[in-house]
């Protein structure tokens, strides 16, 4: 077991320069990982378990909320801005690329982030203040926007680089504290950003009817600053920082592995359609099936409330069947339900089959980050774990500003679709580059041959 934890052990505990002295009280450092004795030397609290772990799982899963709240309820802002078109200067069809961008950005910038904060750890305490500031004035900055130029700039780059730094320290936390649940762990914390996708589009839908949509996003401004500066201060890291190191070594040696490209490329195919679905859904049952808005809000909400037993389970299912098994449960089963229920829904009832299938097996495709995390620290034990999840988000986040322009062009070409209507292009694209996504499970044959 001892050795399982060393395979495992986020690479924090890697090299640093500078010796420690025994005042300092800091963890003995290495070019390879730290001995569970070095571990128990210096103090640390348990990982997995005790209070401390189970509080920052909790807090990490609660900061979702400012983080990617706005992103998983903007499908209920583009489908006002479409039913409102004189609301918004710039042409209301490339509305959409404010969502993808929002995301996007934050997934992008995943690899600079992560790469800086796993180099110079005190720079941890600084950014997410920093991301605070940047979300509080673009969100506000937005509600006086006229254009979407102007959304794509205070909404899509500038709150969203607020929130990538928000995200990125509190997520390096987290992976400090879990390590054999590291599965799970990822998958409560993606939990907390699908259970934000659950109440508050009703909550934005009914402000923007009743007020507007400056009114609403000054009011969201204020929430993220009161939601995420508690949070803030209560995360802490497991490893404390040495007062002495200012640069740690990052090994890049798992770039030479076949497992890595395939693990990457299955996630980048997959991400290219991911998102499809929740900036779309409630415009297809509303302008295609002639629902209310309100039903339209409530099918998104299905998607993500099933994304938050989806995002536990398939957590779980990685920390226990593998990383091949897992991709292949997520992928297959979210085209299977793009392909059969949204493709041939005629009905609200179908369509709300989809959103529950959908939201539970494409949902749960980012815990199986955690499973990629283990199988290619596995093959290269001096990988940092950190630095890699911020590939794989980097990844994601390409796919997701792609798609953007790409569902655009899809539903201007209305036309040559058997089913689906005007949304036939997006629903194709979105079932074929889930089933692409199962590419990721090549990775275990490729670690296979190499061995």
């Amino acid at each position: 077991m001892a050795q399982v934890q060393q395979e495992v052990e986020l690479s924090s505990i890697q090299s640093r320069t500078g010796p420690s002295s025994a005042a300092d009280r800091d963890v003995t450092w290495h070019d390879e990982l730290a001995t569970d004795t070095e571990i128990e030397q210096a103090g640390l609290p348990p990982t997995d378990t005790g209070r401390g772990a189970w509080l920052v799982l909790a807090g990490c899963s609660l900061i979702q909320v400012p983080v990617w709240g706005f992103s998983s309820a903007f499908g209920v802002f583009q489908e006002y801005y479409s039913s409102h078109g004189d609301e918004l200067k710039g042409g209301v069809g490339n509305v959409a690329t404010v969502g993808t961008t929002v995301s996007g950005v934050m997934y992008l910038m995943s690899p600079f982030t992560f790469f800086l904060l796993t180099r110079w750890p005190r720079l941890r305490r600084w950014f997410g203040p920093i991301g605070l500031v940047l979300a509080f004035i673009g969100f506000l900055a937005s509600s006086f926007a006229t254009t979407v130029g102007q959304l794509i700039l205070t909404q899509g780059v500038v709150s969203a680089l607020g929130c990538g730094l928000l995200f990125t320290p509190t997520t390096l936390y987290l992976d400090e504290w879990f390590v054999k649940r590291k599965g799970l762990a990822y998958g409560i914390m993606w939990a907390g950003k699908s259970a934000t996708g659950v109440g508050l589009p009703f909550a934005i839908n009914a402000s923007l009817r009743r007020f507007s949509p400056g009114t609403t996003l000054q009011a969201w401004s204020v929430a993220t600053v009161l939601l995420s500066a508690p949070l803030l201060y209560l995360l802490k890291p497991r490893i404390p920082l040495s007062r002495t190191a200012t640069t740690r070594r990052i090994s890049t040696t798992f770039l030479a592995l076949p497992a890595f490209w395939a693990l990457m490329l299955g996630n980048l195919l997959q991400s290219l359609g991911y998102f499809l679905p929740y900036a779309y859904i409630s415009s297809y049952t509303t302008h295609t099936l002639h629902f209310s808005p309100t039903i339209g809000t409530l099918v998104l909400a299905l998607i993500n409330a099933t994304s938050i037993p989806g995002g536990i389970l398939i957590g779980s299912l990685g920390d226990h069947a593998g990383v091949a098994p897992t991709i292949l449960v997520s992928t297959l089963g979210s085209a299977l339900a793009v392909f059969l229920f949204w493709g041939f829904a005629s009905k609200v009832a179908l369509v709300a089959v989809f959103a529950l299938t959908y939201g539970f097996f494409a949902g749960g495709f980012s815990s199986t980050w955690s499973g990629v995390l283990v199988e290619l620290k596995r093959q290269s034990p001096a990988m940092d774990t950190g630095f890699l999840f911020g590939l794989l988000a980097g990844g994601r986040g390409i796919g997701n500003v792609v798609s953007g322009p790409v569902s655009a062009a899809l539903v201007r070409g209305t036309g040559g679709w058997w089913f689906g209507g005007e949304f036939g292009g997006i629903i194709v694209f979105t079932g074929v580059t889930a089933v692409l996504g199962g590419t990721g499970a090549l990775g275990r044959v490729f670690k296979g041959c190499a061995s």
